[in-house]
């Protein structure tokens, strides 16, 4: 529910702050104080269209803050989803520049306008003239009648198995499109698979290859390089690297008898002098080892050419080809066998579109019950609001596809005939913005307790109705606002005297600048509040005497 709402700079407000209770609260006031400024100001705060005319005369920017109950659990959940919750709290700001730009935040965080409408949608619904209603969407028609019916859990079910079939069939519609396309593939594939397999080409072979390549091409230098450094290390008897460091040994172990100190110089060239040994018989070893190979050269040269030709054609990397390889046999594995997972596919096509059918017509009976009895309900409460000769018809009309569809087989949409003779027509084109709500309220009145939205805004929900009618509009509001928070904008004292909270809405001028204020009543305020509106511009004793007694009455009510 709503709670508190600040607005600043808005039309002819200057600064306004209201605590806002449960149950019914009216505003009431004199023609031109302004009564709809509060519902406005809840509008822009939620989303609606803002306009630099809004913005109070000679103000730079109109601000609104509206903080809401947020422990209802779908705005809760909402809040959540999209990261914008707050330790449970749900405070929306909209501002609105001299440019007529706007920013809205929820939480504090930035959001865009449209994120704010559909935080909007699930906190507050404004039934009046001119104003969108959410009651008139097909949607939440349908979502009325199923909450009415307590059909929540099997319409979640079908919606499962809608889900479960929308996957398999679209998978099975991408597959017998392109059965087609999978021959042709099929064909290109087998010919790719057998024109690489023909080459035999092994895991890594191609990096083995071109070292034995590199190795062959340059044999006759490797043979004869080794070969020099192979004479200068061990070759020589009289010159050669080893002969010359253990000489130098020698001399060092002779010397290190006089000066210790040259010890560690000697253990370094004894270190060497084994390091270079041990190279000379690797070299040795390595020179045995070569050879010159002409034939395997052109070996290597032809097989390393013809996979540089079928990377080329195949467009990939050489060392990648042997993984591409595996990658064309598992394609063609898939499409080898794709008649068969296609022939799967739609058994389980079958399967659950079975389920989901069994399901649907479930949901189709319950709601086809359902409906006449809520039919019933509202229609009752529209007829002793004044509309006698109003017929309310809730209409299951059946879509007719052999598919399933995502909220079952049948669009749900509220019907009305407001007089005598005239044919149903469907809510959305009910021209009377006064028989709109009183419509609006008594279906209001029949589901509020299944409702999952906290606030009922109904402005001017009295229009062209007074006496008797006007009573029971305000019985209606009264009883609704057991369910929910309402908020009533009237004329009517039959409809202000059973406000739990009652505020007046007036008009101030102070240095030639006019504001508009809203003050909460206290109870005797209320009863001169509905005497003014009893009265007229005189007020008797006897006029205060017949507002006290309707309101005490209302109360005992």
């Amino acid at each position: 529910m709503l709670n508190h709402i600040t607005i600043s700079n808005l039309a002819v407000v200057d600064t306004l702050e209201l605590e806002l209770e449960s149950g019914l609260t009216v505003l009431t006031g004199e023609t031109g104080a302004g009564k709809s400024i509060l519902i406005d100001a809840l509008g822009l705060v939620l989303g609606d269209r803002a306009e630099a005319a809004s913005i109070r005369y000679g103000a730079e920017r109109a601000d609104i803050v509206a903080e809401f109950d947020s422990q209802k659990i779908l705005v809760e959940q909402w809040l959540k989803d999209n990261e914008l919750d707050s330790n449970e709290q749900c405070i929306i700001r909209r501002t609105i520049n001299a440019k007529g730009r706007s920013r809205g935040f929820i939480n504090g965080y930035p959001v865009p306008l449209q994120v704010l409408r559909e935080l909007g949608e699930k906190l507050v619904n404004i039934h009046g003239q001119n104003t969108h209603q959410a009651l008139l969407k097909k949607d939440e028609q349908r979502l009325l009648l199923d909450n009415f019916a307590n059909l929540g859990s099997l319409r979640k079910t079908l919606n499962q198995h809608y889900q479960q079939w929308k996957s398999k069939y679209s998978e099975h519609q991408r597959l017998k499109d392109n059965s087609v396309e999978r021959e042709a593939k099929l064909d290109l594939l087998q010919f790719q698979v057998q024109e690489l397999n023909e080459l035999d080409l092994q895991k890594n072979e191609f990096k083995i290859l071109e070292e034995e390549h590199n190795k062959l091409s340059h044999a006759n230098r490797l043979i004869e390089i080794s070969q020099a450094v192979y004479a200068q290390l061990s070759a020589d008897e009289q010159s050669n690297i080893s002969y010359q460091v253990n000489h130098c040994l020698n001399e060092i172990n002779s010397l290190s008898e006089l000066d210790n100190s040259l010890l560690p110089i000697s253990e370094m060239l004894n270190s060497a002098l084994i390091q270079v040994d041990e190279a000379s018989s690797e070299l040795h070893h390595y020179l045995e080892s070569i050879e010159i190979d002409p034939q395997r050269l052109r070996w290597l040269d032809t097989r390393i050419a013809n996979i540089h030709d079928l990377s080329r054609k195949h467009r990939v990397e050489t060392h990648s080809l042997y993984d591409h390889l595996e990658h064309l046999k598992q394609e063609l594995k898939q499409l080898k066998h794709a008649d068969n997972h296609l022939d799967e596919l739609f058994k389980e096509l079958k399967a659950i579109q079975k389920d989901y059918f069994l399901l649907a017509h479930q949901l189709t009976e319950k709601r086809s019950n359902a409906s006449r009895l809520l039919s019933q309900q509202v229609m009752q409460h529209i007829h002793e609001l004044g509309m006698e000769h109003c017929v309310f018809e809730i209409q299951p009309l059946a879509i007719e596809s052999e598919q399933p569809q995502l909220h079952g087989m049948e669009v749900i949409e509220f019907y009305v005939s407001t007089n005598s003779g005239q044919p149903l027509r469907p809510l959305s084109k009910v021209v009377s913005g006064g028989e709109l709500s009183r419509i609006s309220l008594a279906i209001q009145v029949v589901t509020a307790q299944f409702s999952d939205i906290p606030t009922l805004i109904f402005d001017e929900v009295d229009v062209g109705i007074g006496g008797g009618i006007a009573e029971m509009v305000g019985k209606k509001l009264s009883l609704l606002g057991q369910n929910a928070q309402i908020l009533c904008v009237t004329h009517q004292a039959q409809v202000a005297c059973n406000a739990h909270q009652h505020l007046n809405v007036y008009k101030q001028t102070i240095d030639n600048n006019t504001s508009t204020f809203i003050n909460s009543l206290s109870e005797q305020d209320k009863i001169e509040e509905l005497a003014r509106m009893m009265g007229g511009v005189n007020i008797t004793e006897q006029t205060r005497s017949h507002a006290h007694e309707m309101r005490q009455q209302a109360r005992s009510n």
